[in-house]
């Protein structure tokens, strides 16, 4: 299950992304990392208790899902998809391990993500972030979220994006 010391040469084409259980061992693996890694880089520590809840049963089809990225056997990524009603999807638990980035994994995992909601019927994605993590709030501006007050009380949040998906 861990993933691996690839190279920074892996092509985020070679990561498989496969719907599982935001309940699944593999989900709980990558959600065990995601949220140790910001407890490492939030000013604060990340308290899970504090934050707003990404429910598993809120991020299973038919309104929602959750996404592990595999890169042959070991995984490398996670992100949700949180149903929050009118046609608006909440992104949530996106992570990418160290070992794959700046490789293109992240953005497409976002592209991925926003591609199931459009196929759920939401109509727009939106999702926050914390001022630490620098690599996020780019990813997520050079994807076309645009920036606006907060729309939530996320505790450790800084940052709220909003996107309108393309009518299919």
């Amino acid at each position: 299950m861990p993933a691996a010391n690839y190279p920074a040469t892996v092509d985020a084409v070679e990561v498989r992304f496969d719907v599982v259980d935001a309940n699944s061992a593999p989900a709980r693996w990558c959600l065990d990392r995601y949220e140790a890694e910001l407890a490492e880089r939030f000013e604060t520590g990340f308290d899970a208790d504090a934050a707003i809840p990404a429910d598993p049963d809120a991020m299973r089809p038919p309104r929602g899902v959750f996404l592990v990225g595999r890169v042959g056997d070991d995984l490398v990524a996670c992100g949700g998809v949180k149903d929050l009603g009118d046609g608006v999807a909440d992104i949530k638990r996106m992570w990418v391990a160290t070992a794959v980035r700046g490789a293109g994994v992240g953005a497409r995992l976002l592209a991925e993500l926003e591609g199931r909601a459009a196929l759920l019927g939401h109509t727009i994605v939106q999702l926050e972030t914390n001022r630490a993590l620098n690599e996020a709030i780019t990813l997520y501006r050079r994807a076309g979220y645009i920036e606006g007050p907060a729309h939530n009380d996320e505790p450790h949040a800084h940052h709220w994006f909003r996107k309108d998906l393309p009518a299919g």
